[in-house]
């Protein structure tokens, strides 16, 4: 990853990117790394002309050797690359680990393609126009809907698992069509639907095709880009400028970013997207004192299963970054549009399907954004009255999967709280709508347009150190007590703390009606009050998979059946899904890695939070969706012996100064009764 920065809110990015420097073993790739890597692996023989690079990584090494290097007390850990090769003749498909540091290969595992394939290449969806149209059946099929082939464009997509006949051992990829009525028309308003292929992309054979009756393709255009395809434009807003005089408050080298009393390291892979690593607080009250609190977050998968059962549609469920790769989709940010502030960008450099480096200019945003206030008190007593305003530091990404477009954002803020959260826009995928209101899986959203029902469902991979290695979780849940003795007036209420002591227990769920909320806490340490230092997160409770129990989607995407899973660390344990979730049966991931029940209590323990959004859209998400959010939330309890924002001065401005309500400002009521 390289950095390139706005030297003002108002200007462009100044002056080209330069590589990043050198910043330990979990540095992210560089060109001349991800190169280098290729030209080893063709120099072992492993490419031909019909080799493709599906995946190239950072092969990070085991925590304990990081940290013991990090510590003084380890090596450098070496140097590894992992790249997952197809052959596209062959359908043959390689797990290939390269050694920068010794510069060879050092294991080739064949991947059984029984148990998932590596992702879907792009080249591979290039394909799919050439081979559905070569076959008389499909331009039938066509000719049956109203439309002629070139009046169509494919979108092709994975296909799940479902055991089809004639499918096994093959890759294989599913196949919608929509009408598009000219160069600069949305297809998505114009889907032919009861019509789906499914294709072999090493043969390059349409192996079947799924036709059934289905309302007509609709005619109305969703134009929204085009200016006859919206309303006038809204007049009266006036420009909304954020200005840092004297610059912004954080500071960067390479990878490394420092603010108010927070450090991190940034990452960016083209699975995962945006990694941040060694997350942790400078506490005022210790002196300083840098305290670990998560080692690694990103979000390790995402999956979007629709609820229409239609033999066309049954199949839908996407999982973008175990089948799409979705970290090489990120949209390259611009000033004023995407981001808004004082910017510092940051630029990601992946690996093409040949092998070779490119890079994504602009792929991280981050700046600052004013949160309001921060705490504030008026004394009826003393008559002071002190109030701070909060900041907090935005990083983020916006990747678009086809149709839908994600941002996901990290918030740290000044009192030690940590947040992720998932924006949702785009366009709905549609489906064509008879009209019918009563339709029980789809939602009328235009004239002849449905939008099925789905849900988005991310899994959130929190590595966490909360003051160190030794950690456990507490479950806890507001309780109700009943009136009787000691309880004479009913007014009392307590929580339940519940020890999660091994993996069989760590499979949870929310629960909003008891508050329901996971401590993260040290077992070994103490803070001044004797509490074990802790951070608790807090989740929102949404549905998890609807879908059923028994279906291939909650096989193959399980972690989405729970809110929180807990696992004890193990450095090849890295997606939830599994590693190959391409045409994976469901056998790998999460629940597969806790049938060794490992210890939870007083260990080295990663979270996998699932969070996520179920859309039961409406018209006004169409014909582009205004933003939908979630999120998740991490806040300090009892990690600091009191508000680790005290020290945090006080604004100054002409219209908050000290003698004005920001700083010593005399309320007027001191003395007064305080009810």
């Amino acid at each position: 990853m390289t950095i390139t920065e706005n030297s003002h809110a108002h200007h462009e990015r100044e002056g080209q990117a330069s590589p990043a420097p050198a910043g330990g073993p979990l540095a992210s790739l560089t060109a001349a790394e991800i190169a280098a890597a290729s030209e080893i692996i063709a120099a072992a023989g492993f490419v031909t002309t019909a080799t493709r690079y599906a995946y190239v990584g950072l092969l990070e090494p085991d925590k304990a050797d990081v940290l013991a290097w990090q510590q003084g007390t380890g090596p450098l850990p070496a140097r590894e690359v992992r790249a997952l090769l197809l052959d596209r003749a062959s359908g043959a498909s390689l797990d290939v680990t390269v050694s920068l540091t010794d510069a060879a290969v050092v294991a080739s595992v064949p991947i059984d393609g029984s148990r998932g394939q590596v992702p879907i290449l792009d080249e591979e969806f290039a394909d799919i126009a050439d081979i559905v149209n070569e076959d008389p059946r499909w331009v039938e099929a066509l000719a049956r809907k109203g439309v002629a082939p070139d009046q169509v464009v494919q979108v092709p997509l994975s296909p799940g698992y479902y055991e089809i006949p004639g499918e096994e051992g093959r890759r294989v990829i599913r196949v919608f069509a929509f009408r598009m009525d000219h160069e600069h028309d949305h297809p998505w308003a114009h889907p032919v639907d009861g019509l789906c292929a499914y294709v072999d992309v090493i043969s390059h054979e349409l192996l079947q095709i799924v036709e059934t009756d289905a309302a007509p393709v609709p005619e109305a255009s969703a134009n929204y880009h085009l200016p006859e395809g919206r309303p006038a434009d809204l007049e009266g807003l006036k420009p909304l400028e954020i200005t840092q005089p004297e610059g912004p408050s954080f500071t960067v080298t390479g990878e490394h970013v420092e603010w108010a009393n927070w450090s991190l390291d940034i990452g960016f892979d083209a699975r995962e997207g945006l990694i941040l690593r060694n997350l942790a607080f400078a506490d005022p009250d210790r002196g300083g004192e840098v305290r670990p609190i998560m080692y690694r977050g990103s979000i390790a998968e995402m999956v979007v299963p629709y609820g229409d059962p239609s033999p066309s549609r049954y199949w839908q469920n996407y999982f973008d970054t175990g089948e799409y790769v979705f970290g090489r989709y990120t949209n390259s940010l611009t000033l004023g549009c995407d981001c808004l502030g004082e910017i510092r960008y940051f630029d990601a450099t992946l690996a093409d399907e040949l092998g070779n480096p490119r890079v994504i200019e602009n792929a991280i945003c981050m700046h600052e954004e004013d949160y309001g206030v921060l705490w504030k008190h008026t004394d009826v007593f003393t008559g002071e009255s002190e109030v701070r305003r909060s900041r907090r530091l935005v990083i983020s990404f916006f990747t678009t999967v086809g149709n839908y477009d994600y941002g996901f954002y990290w918030y740290l803020y000044l009192d030690g709280t940590i947040e992720l959260e998932a924006k949702l826009t785009g366009i709905l995928f549609p489906s064509a709508h008879t009209g019918d209101l009563d339709y029980p899986y789809a939602t009328l959203v235009a004239p002849g347009v449905g939008a099925p029902y789905h849900q988005h469902l991310f899994s959130a991979r929190l590595d966490m150190t909360v003051d160190g290695l030794a950690n456990a979780v507490d479950e806890i849940d507001a309780v109700r007590l009943p009136m009787g003795p000691g309880n004479e007036h009913g007014n009392a209420f307590t929580k339940s703390v519940r020890r999660i002591s091994s993996e069989a227990e760590g499979a949870l769920e929310a629960q909003g009606a008891v508050s329901r909320n996971w401590m993260i806490s040290n077992t070994e340490k103490v803070n001044g009050l004797g509490q074990h230092p802790g951070y608790v997160l807090h989740v929102e409770q949404s549905p998890t998979l609807l879908a059923d129990p028994g279906s291939s989607i909650a096989k193959r995407a399980a972690y989405t059946t729970k809110t929180l899973w807990v696992t004890q660390y193990a450095s090849d344990e890295r997606y939830p899904a599994g590693e190959f979730v391409n045409q994976n049966p469901g056998v790998d991931g999460i629940t597969a890695w806790q049938q060794a029940d490992r210890n939870l209590d007083g260990d080295d323990i990663v979270l996998w939070t699932t969070f996520g959004l179920t859309h039961f859209p409406r018209p006004e998400d169409w014909p582009v969706m205004p933003t939908d959010y979630v999120k998740f939330t991490m806040k300090p309890y009892g990690f600091f012996d009191r508000n680790p924002a005290l020290n945090v001065k006080p604004t100054v401005s002409d219209h908050c100064a000290p003698g004005h309500a920001g700083h010593a400002g005399h309320s007027g009521h001191a003395g007064h009764d305080h009810h």
